[in-house]
């Protein structure tokens, strides 16, 4: 009974919409590749049928979108054919991204958590710090990054440690809006049962506000370890990077290898999903830890 239930509520629902979107994919891949496919034709006095003309367009070694089993296949080569090592490994190139993510992610956590408390329990903070963190989440981060990258390497400071401050950047605004909010979720009834025990105020902190606030703190924890890697991505383009998925996105923008990039695309997407999931999976530890029912 539990097994159907999976089936039917988690596992048949993804499916249907990952079928939807292979073949809106296919779909979209012969529409756009068609044009270059048909002067290729024209060029080579080519006539076909309309199943060869199609098998034509989702095979050509640089198009204009690839097709599914091309992005798959140069997926699986690079990964699971290739030394951990090799330049051309996606495994290697995520790890050196990862790297990056980690370091950022942890920093902006600490970050936000820090301004989180500071703006609760501190109404002056609130009104002068609150309106600059939120006007600092409006600048494009395209904009920012070169920026970042160019004055740190001013003072020798090269590598991990740039893309690791623009990850930073990213990640500390959901996980210091999410702890405010955490913080603040004590209700007023509750609040007064801890002065009613003569509770001082680092108690009220860490015995009410600090577990209500974990929900909150994990939920913006996964917004945030995806916004530190699109920070670790981003900022490894204005360096020419050589190694990272960013490194990739350019290589394959250099010499028009879409299959590359939608590769590198891909990768990029499982490891966001495999931090979500590992935040994921931490939160429900935290949970049971603290007494919560499993869901």
């Amino acid at each position: 009974m539990q097994q159907e239930r999976l089936l039917h509520h988690r596992i048949l629902p993804v499916v249907t919409i990952l079928f939807i979107i292979v073949a809106v994919w296919y779909a979209a891949a012969v529409f756009m590749n068609a044009p270059f496919q048909r002067d290729l034709d024209r060029r080579g006095n080519v006539t076909s049928t309309p199943m060869d003309f199609i098998e034509r367009t989702l095979s050509q070694p640089k198009p204009v979108l690839p097709a599914p089993h091309q992005v798959a296949s140069n997926v699986f080569e690079n990964t699971f054919l290739r030394r951990v090592t090799s330049n051309r490994s996606l495994v290697y190139h995520s790890w050196v991204t990862l790297s990056s993510t980690a370091v950022g992610f942890t920093l902006g956590t600490l970050l936000g958590i820090l301004i989180a408390v500071g703006i609760v329990h501190v109404k002056a903070l609130e009104r002068s710090l609150m309106p600059w963190i939120i006007a600092s989440q409006t600048v494009p981060i395209l904009a920012i990054a070169p920026m970042v990258i160019v004055v740190l390497a001013a003072v020798n400071v090269t590598g991990l440690i740039p893309k690791a401050l623009i990850s930073t950047y990213l990640s500390f605004f959901p996980v210091a809006v999410g702890m405010v909010k955490g913080l603040r979720s004590p209700e007023l009834i509750q609040l007064d049962l801890m002065r009613t025990y003569h509770a001082s105020a680092a108690q009220t902190f860490w015995k009410l506000r600090v577990p209500a606030s974990i929900p909150f703190l994990f939920t913006s924890m996964k917004v945030a370890i995806a916004a530190s890697l699109v920070g670790a991505i981003v900022g490894e383009l204005p360096t020419g990077a050589v190694a990272g998925i960013g490194s990739k996105l350019l290589a394959g923008s250099y010499y028009s290898q879409t299959i590359d990039i939608w590769a590198a695309l891909i990768a990029g997407s499982v490891l966001a999903a495999i931090l979500v999931t590992f935040v994921g999976v931490i939160a429900k530890i935290v949970d049971r830890a603290m007494g919560g029912r499993p869901a």
